[in-house]
């Protein structure tokens, strides 16, 4: 919702301002603020005003901003817009539960609506602390939304029962709190998730209270897992930073988001983010839910790897040196140049490399030497005389070319090839030195493991089908 928010604030030139909406202390803390800011930073989401940078209309915490909540709650009170509530949470939960017995929707009585002073006065002294709570005006007419993607949206006002806007220990809750500043802060629209379609008749019944004009509002589908459901964790993960974490590319999620709603009329799908805020067009936003399918994301970040890779290979051979290390893996590169054999394998990946950990995934074998063979394919593509005669070739081969690159690869493999074909040959080869059946090309990767490895692994592959005869062999 951030991101929708920036990209339609830069679409329109407008500012982006980020507040931070932590009134509810036990869902807020200082390291929470601090992953909001890193991951919208990560993401490269920027903003023009927010507790970090300042603006014209701060502070931008709401813990920071009670003078203000208290004199507009006073305010509404001078106005009869709004009533001390003096109830327990006892008495509400019994409310609660003649409703459900009575088996009708619960709205609150309105038991402290029209208290007199010396009811006020009674409650106070029996030292109850009140919360207080917004008068929803008796008959009043139909509150239309003109939604910017849903259209209109009516709500009978009878459904609304009088919500509480402040609790009883003074702090504001979130509708209240999010007018007040909504319009001191010269809020032009909110863009929000269609959660929140619900609290948007309160919210205008207060700017009516306080005769402001009201903004303009969009709410957006929720994002939904594969099965259709509302996303959570059951699908994944739910964390920007968790994407970050393996090897995503900003770009790549950010156009990812772009395409959570939005529907582009010409069906295209990869952009950059100076066409997506050119393009980009809040009435083209769908109304049903948008699906998060990680598969597509994960192919979108491939193809943004092979694009960054061709103009700054440095960048993809990082995260890729990253992952290694973090997995303990790093250390079976050969050499003391680690990195720069990371970057020779991230280089014949291709487009096979669509996060950091498909390294391992198709080239394991570039950075371990204790390769295991399972005898049921050693038995299936290495255990014939014509195979196992073409390993000795091979190898002696390429121990013997005059220099190891990738074309004198090739060129030793297919002088050794005969009396096989080259199509019969590779599978068998690639087993041989990989232990696997897909990967980088083999002239290429046989390039990679250097001429000692290449050598060992493919006379090692030989002492491994000759060893398997001999221990299948009958007794003499």
């Amino acid at each position: 919702m951030a991101f929708f928010n920036w990209l339609f604030a830069r679409h329109s030139r407008g500012d982006f301002v980020l507040r931070i909406e932590d009134t509810d202390r036990s869902r807020s803390t200082e390291a929470y603020e601090t992953s909001i800011l890193e991951d919208l930073r990560w993401l490269h989401v920027d903003w023009d005003e927010g507790p970090d940078v300042g603006g014209p209309f701060g502070p931008y915490r709401q813990t920071e901003r009670g003078e203000l909540y208290r004199e507009h709650a006073q305010a509404l009170v001078e106005r009869s817009a709004a009533y001390p509530c003096y109830c327990t949470q006892e008495e509400l939960d019994a409310e609660r539960a003649r409703a459900a017995a009575e088996r009708r929707p619960y709205r609150y009585s309105g038991r402290c609506r029209d208290f007199s002073a010396a009811d006020r006065a009674r409650m106070e002294g029996a030292r109850r602390r009140p919360a207080l709570r917004f008068r929803v005006p008796a008959e009043h007419p139909v509150i239309v939304v003109e939604d910017l993607v849903l259209g209109r949206v009516e709500f009978d006002p009878a459904d609304l029962d009088d919500f509480i806007i402040v609790r009883s220990d003074g702090t504001p809750l979130y509708n209240f709190a999010n007018v007040v500043d909504d319009h001191g802060m010269q809020i032009t629209h909110i863009v929000r998730g269609s959660e929140h379609l619900s609290n948007t008749p309160r919210q205008f019944l207060m700017y009516e209270a306080f005769a402001w004009e009201q903004p303009q509002v969009a709410h957006l589908p929720v994002l939904l897992g594969v099965d259709r459901k509302k996303l959570s964790k059951r699908h994944g993960d739910t964390a920007v930073r968790d994407y970050a974490a393996q090897g995503y590319l900003p770009e790549a999620l950010v156009n990812f988001f772009a395409l959570m709603g939005w529907y582009p009329e010409d069906g295209r799908e990869l952009f950059t983010v100076a066409e997506l805020v050119d393009r980009f067009r809040i009435e083209e936003m769908g109304k049903s839910g948008a699906v998060f399918d990680v598969q597509k994301l994960r192919w979108m970040n491939g193809v943004y790897m092979q694009e960054t890779y061709r103009r700054d290979p440095d960048r993809v051979v990082d995260l890729v040196a990253r992952y290694l290390a973090k997995q303990g893996v790093l250390d079976g590169a050969p050499g003391p140049a680690r990195r720069a054999y990371v970057a020779r394998v991230v280089g014949i990946m291709g487009d096979r490399l669509r996060l950091p950990e498909d390294v391992q995934t198709y080239g394991a074998f570039f950075f371990t030497d204790d390769l295991t063979y399972e005898d049921a394919e050693v038995r299936k593509y290495l255990d014939s005389d014509e195979v196992l005669g073409l390993l000795d070739r091979v190898a002696e081969a390429l121990a013997s070319a005059p220099e190891f690159s990738r074309d004198a690869v090739e060129q030793a493999i297919h002088a050794a090839v005969p009396p096989l074909t080259f199509k019969a040959a590779a599978r068998p080869l690639r087993y041989a030195v990989t232990a696997q059946h897909i990967g980088p090309g083999l002239f290429e990767l046989i390039e990679v493991l250097g001429r000692e490895r290449a050598v060992a692994r493919l006379r090692g592959a030989a002492s491994c089908v000759r060893s398997l005869r001999a221990s299948s062999a009958p007794p003499a």
